[in-house]
């Protein structure tokens, strides 16, 4: 007997993550290390709507095969005033033209390279406990000062 398990993805919000200025940190242990300071931003959709806070960072480790591996934790601020984290860990990669072209600020169409991440959210807001145990899975592009990501609930 085969049971139908596979998720459903309810769409959460479209999350634009402002970003300061990169500051490299050379060669690491498993690759070149950088961070990248979330400046602030928003959350904009069906289920979560407000402001990143000017608090955060996104702290990359660029591996020889040009594959990023994305570790943030930043916050945001409700319209209604509740504080969530956002801990989001994911990969960026493609064809090596593209991450150039990325690289140097230009518009590249998100289809051309693969940006995925997948995301933990916390409040001590009661309205929003829902966020405490819940999976969420985001789809992303870079942007010359932003990433944008489309943030689902794993249901």
């Amino acid at each position: 007997m085969t049971i139908n398990l596979a998720p459903v993805l309810d769409p959460v919000c479209t999350l634009r993550v402002d970003l300061g200025p990169i500051r490299e940190m050379g060669q690491g242990r498993g690759g070149v290390r950088r961070i990248v300071p979330i400046i602030g931003g928003s959350a904009e959709g069906p289920l979560l709507n407000g402001r990143l806070l000017d608090i955060g960072a996104d702290w990359q480790t660029v591996f020889s095969d040009g594959l990023a591996e994305l570790d943030t934790r930043y916050a945001m601020q409700t319209d209604d005033g509740a504080v969530i984290e956002i801990r989001n860990y994911g990969f960026r990669h493609g064809p090596a033209e593209v991450i150039q072209a990325i690289a140097r600020g230009e518009d590249v169409d998100p289809k051309s390279y693969y940006m995925r991440t997948h995301a933990r959210l916390e409040t001590g807001d009661e309205r929003y406990s829902w966020v405490n145990r819940t999976l969420f899975v985001g789809s992303g592009s870079r942007q010359a000062n932003a990433v944008v990501i489309s943030l689902f609930a794993i249901r």
